[in-house]
């Protein structure tokens, strides 16, 4: 443990002191003349052109969002900054080629390696409880890395376009790796600024209770996936998933995990953790209305959690194997409204909206995944904030397991996937807030083998015995490798000088045996009396 956090700690220096080297991607498209032409292309370092346009990697490109039509749920038009996202903010982006991805499509797509992107691999998101010990506390290590290290590409609004004069006074803050995420989850579902203190409309969501829930998460991931991969250099890090079907605590609330609970207040997490000294960011909605503000990453108190200790008549208990397998059965995708009332729709089911066992939406309790927020019972258990337990990336990991069996097992085309009439943003065409560089809704209602991930337990039995048995120990043999090879060798000089000295010794026998003049040869299987043995096993 000590030398996994003296690695941590290193590569947290060393990122910090070499940290204006990373300014050859300088958030570049905060400053007031980009926010005022609109105009976010940046420059590629690696060859010193707009979008890497020089090397074939991409082009400066007008952004051209959907007309189609929302539902009726958000009456509005033109009073907020993710109406027909990124419009607001720019009008213009780097259309990336090929295998190429970034704001300035200076990396690889989901699923792509190497220097020119051409290596496909396919990564192994794996149950927590089957990480070895050392890959545990790695996991933790870049979590706290990840919430102490400045995100050297990207900063979080801290105004709205309008408090921004249009653009000609920026507002903008730098922000933790970890709280970029944490801050995105907030800004993509908090109220709409109308005007005035209190003066919101709670009613809207591009993330949740409609169509893109799903596909935003997945993207959300991944993005978290890619952007630990760039702090740690590790790109052969993946998410784990809690498999929470029938559990009937938090599994994973214990200190080697992710915090057990204090014992000197229920609502803390344990001062043996590392995540008892995390402060949380965005977690008080309700002052923000009242101020007319967004959250601006301040440090907002102690990440809280009570699990169990929540309202019972709300979440009666977590979800059961059962009710996944009743979920996975609905056929549909989205059905009616395309809201938190929809009926027999796989999305709003699973989201919790509606009763796994009928499918059918209900009021008054939080079912499959909204259940497993209100039972941790503190910063989990608010939409906006609850990207600040670390336990969320696990749980939705899982929730996105449960997508993947479901689009395999009945295989929808894309038309499936609505293209009009979802609340606003959950639209097929409709790009994803906040992301730039832009991800359409529609586009990630594929297949997680598309997108160069899969999950361990859906692999096929040897595959899944291989990852979810060989490989944690073939890992750790190559971690101790070094202690395996000196025991090795250690063994085999010693065995050396026994095999020498029972050698002499036989040797030194032998020939007393023929100084006593008999000449007899000894006999390969001993039975003297004398020895009290009929058996080769002594003289061996």
């Amino acid at each position: 443990m000590k030398l996994i956090m003296s690695f941590a700690l290193l590569v947290f220096f060393f990122i910090q002191f070499f940290g204006q080297s990373l300014q050859q991607f300088p958030r570049p498209c905060t400053s007031r003349d980009v926010l005022q032409s609109k105009r976010c292309c940046p420059v590629w370092a690696g060859d010193g052109s707009v979008c890497g346009s020089l090397s074939g990697r991409g082009f400066c490109q007008d952004v051209t969002v959907s007309d189609v039509p929302n539902g009726p749920q958000f009456p509005h038009s033109d009073v907020d900054d993710r109406e027909r996202w990124p419009l607001v903010f720019y009008n213009q982006t780097c259309r990336c080629a090929g295998n190429y991805m970034g704001f300035d499509c200076g990396e690889c797509k989901f699923g792509f390696f190497g220097g020119n992107c051409g290596e496909r691999r396919e990564s192994i998101r794996r149950n927590i409880f089957q990480l070895s010990v050392s890959e545990r506390q790695r996991f933790i290590s870049y979590l706290n890395l990840a919430k102490n290290t400045i995100s050297p590409d990207y900063m979080i609004a801290t105004g709205t376009y309008v408090q921004m004069n249009n653009g000609s006074t920026p507002m903008f803050a730098d922000i933790s790796v970890y709280d970029l995420f944490v801050w995105m989850h907030y800004y993509v579902s908090r109220d709409a600024l109308l005007g005035g203190p209190g003066n919101v409309w709670a009613d809207i969501d591009f993330a949740h209770e409609s169509a893109a829930f799903l596909p935003w998460h997945r993207v959300y991931l991944l993005f978290w996936e890619h952007e630990i991969r760039k702090l740690t250099g590790d790109f052969n890090f993946t998410i784990p998933y809690w498999d929470w079907r029938d559990a009937q605590d938090c599994q994973v609330c214990v200190d080697e995990l992710m915090g057990g609970r204090s014992p000197l207040n229920p609502n803390l997490i344990s001062p043996s953790s590392v995540f008892s000294s995390w402060k949380v960011i965005c977690s008080q909605p309700e002052d923000y209305n009242l101020r007319e503000v967004l959250c601006d990453g301040s440090p907002e108190g102690p990440l809280l959690r009570n699990p169990g200790n929540h309202d019972r008549t709300r979440v009666p208990r977590l979800p059961s194997s059962a009710d996944v397998e009743s979920v996975l059965s609905l056929t549909q995708y989205e059905t009616g409204e395309m809201d938190r009332r929809a009926n027999m729709s796989f999305r709003n089911t699973l989201e919790g909206f509606a009763s796994p066992e009928t499918g059918l939406a209900v009021t008054g309790q939080s079912l499959m995944h909204n259940s497993l927020h209100v039972f941790m019972n503190g910063s989990m258990s608010s939409v906006q904030g609850s990207a600040n337990d670390p336990i969320f990336i696990l749980h939705h990991a899982f929730i996105d397991s449960i997508f993947e069996q479901w689009l395999r097992r009945h295989q929808p085309p894309r038309t499936h996937y609505p293209t009009a009439n979802a609340p606003i943003g959950h639209n097929d065409g409709y790009f994803m807030v906040p992301f730039i560089p832009l991800y359409r809704n529609g586009d990630y209602f594929l297949s997680t083998k598309a997108l160069g991930y899969e999950y361990a337990y859906l692999l096929d039995p040897s595959q899944r015995f291989m990852q979810e048995f060989v490989t944690p120990y073939l890992q750790q043999a190559q971690q101790i490798w070094g202690w395996l090879l000196a025991s090795g060798i250690l063994g085999a000089v010693v065995a050396g000088i026994i095999a020498t000295i029972i050698g002499v010794s036989c040797r030194r026998r032998t020939k007393r045996r023929k100084a006593s003049g008999y000449g007899e040869r000894q006999p390969l299987l001993n039975s003297s009396e004398e020895e009290g043995s009929a058996s080769y096993q002594t003289t061996l």
